[in-house]
Parts: C-alpha cells; structure tokens; sequence
C-alpha cells in the first residue's frame, strides 16, 4: 500500500502498527532497497515500512507487501521525526529503523526469528537492544565505484573500541553502562567524517511508550534506553551490516578520489551469516541459548 506522506500513513496505516516487530526502512537512494525490504521481511518483521522519495520504484511483489510512505528522509531531522510520529501512534510495540543497504543480523537469526529474540529480551525487562552499525564495502572498487557489493562484501575484523560516555550534566562523570563506540571505516578514514557522526552504535530496537523520543545521535531521551545491558548480566546486542558509510565516503567529492580501495590487512569477506559476527564479538548472545 503507498501513502501520501507521514501524516496520511499515521491515518490510514495504523493496522500495520498494531502488531510488532515493525521495521521503518529510510530510503535515502535506490541502491539495494529491494534487497533490504525483502531481508528484514524474512527476519520476521511484522510489518516493513519503507519511507522513500517518489521517484523511486518499488519491484512489484514489494509493492503489494511493504507500505511505502512518500517521505524525504535526507531532510534535515526527517528520521528523527518519522521515528518519534510512529512511535506516538504505536505505544508499546517494538519498533526497529536502518537505512537502506543495511542488514540486521541477530545471534542465531538462520534458525530464530526476530520476535523470538525481542520476546527474550523483554522478559528480561529490556525495553531497547544495543546495535553496532558495522561497516561493509566493495572488495573491488573498480567493479563496485560505489563500493556496494553483496557478492563480495568485507568488513573489519579488528580496530573496534569503546570510550566512556561522559554525562554533561554530572561534571562529565561516566555515564552508568552506556559507551559510545568506534571502529570500522568511520574510524579508518575519520578524516572524512565529522566528529559526531563516527559513532557506530544505535538504539535501532526499542519499545515505544508515550513521549520516548529519539535523538539525531541515535540514542534516546530515557537514558535506560541507551544502556548495554542491564545492572544483572550481559544482555543481547544485535548488528546492522552497512554499505551506508562505503557508500557516502565515495560518493563525497572530498573523499572519493582518496580511497582507492577500502581492504587492508584486517579485512575479512562477510560470510553472512550470524555466527560470523559472533566469533568476531560483533554481537552479544547474552543469555540467550
């Protein structure tokens, strides 16, 4: 079904908010939409809501089991205000957002899906998943300029790291089990990329309440949500696999003609596959067997 806009989705689309998990997919350009929309609908999603310019085109088997929402999301503050409108007209329900050319991929995901996992998480009274955005790219730039590959994909293996998050308004004292962390190619060619943008974790999971609302860095004003784990025990964490930042550092004019290859002695090939990301301690299983 395709909507108007934000406002005529919230009027006439609220049966697809009435059951979660829901995925809010960002289209930000055309490349590899079809392939994102049909991995989060085979994760289990409920429902999968792409918000995309109109010039865009939709395969036509996703046309009759997506909503597509007529939106710009390259508008400054436009996911920001897509997510918090959904979020007050879908209380209590699981919601989770990325952009296009991103992948979520949670422990043992070939064999469970996502509810099965958010059912856990919540019984543990988690209420939001820590996700780390890590990066993907082209092993060939010359065959894939704009570094998206799904046949030969590669990430980082190593060169991932936390720093404490300081909390300006308790003398930048640490906050309780909340981290900001780095890694992959924001972290390599940080040149390239603005201070507030090298972040590679995101709330992408959460449970909507009544005023939560998200903020431009990915986290949340009810500062619970931005935690790890709780004060117990490890909890589960989750990853998005993203061309989103390979994409954007070829794309730019001022680094394109830098990066003549993304591969260095720490690049893997992504097998696409859960266990993967495991071994590498991309992703946390926390109790979870």
């Amino acid at each position: 079904m395709q909507y108007s806009g934000l406002n005529n989705f919230l009027s006439r689309g609220a049966a697809s908010l009435a059951t979660g998990p829901v995925a809010l997919v960002f289209a930000e350009d055309d490349v590899e939409l079809d392939t994102t929309l049909r991995h989060h609908q085979q994760s289990g999603f409920h429902s999968v809501v792409v918000f995309m310019p109109t010039v865009f085109d939709l395969p036509p088997d996703l046309t009759d089991s997506v909503h597509r929402v007529d939106y710009d999301p390259g508008a400054e503050g436009a996911v920001e205000a897509a997510v918090n409108a959904v979020i007050d007209a879908a209380p209590g329900i699981w919601l989770y957002y990325c952009f296009n050319a991103e992948y979520l991929f949670h422990p043992f995901c070939e064999t469970r899906v996502i509810g099965e996992m958010l059912a856990f998480h919540a019984e543990e009274r988690r209420d939001a998943m820590l996700c780390y955005v890590i990066d993907l790219y082209a092993g060939d730039l010359n065959s894939a300029p704009d570094a998206v590959s799904l046949d030969e994909a590669y990430l980082d293996r190593s060169g991932y790291y936390a720093l404490a998050r300081a909390d300006a308004a308790n003398h930048n004292h640490p906050k309780d089990r909340q981290l900001d962390f780095f890694g992959g190619l924001r972290w390599r060619f940080e040149e390239h990329v603005p201070p507030e943008r090298r972040k590679i974790d995101r709330i992408a999971l959460f449970k909507a309440k009544p005023g939560l609302r998200l903020r431009s860095d990915h986290t949340f004003d009810d500062e619970e949500y931005n935690t790890y784990a709780c004060p117990w025990h490890n909890n589960l964490t989750a990853a998005i696999v993203s061309f989103r930042t390979a994409k954007a550092l070829k794309k730019n004019p001022g680094s394109t003609f830098d990066i003549s290859s993304f591969r260095w002695h720490n690049s893997a090939q992504f097998e696409w596959h859960s266990r993967q990301l495991l071994d590498l301690g991309l992703m946390e299983p926390g109790q979870w067997f």
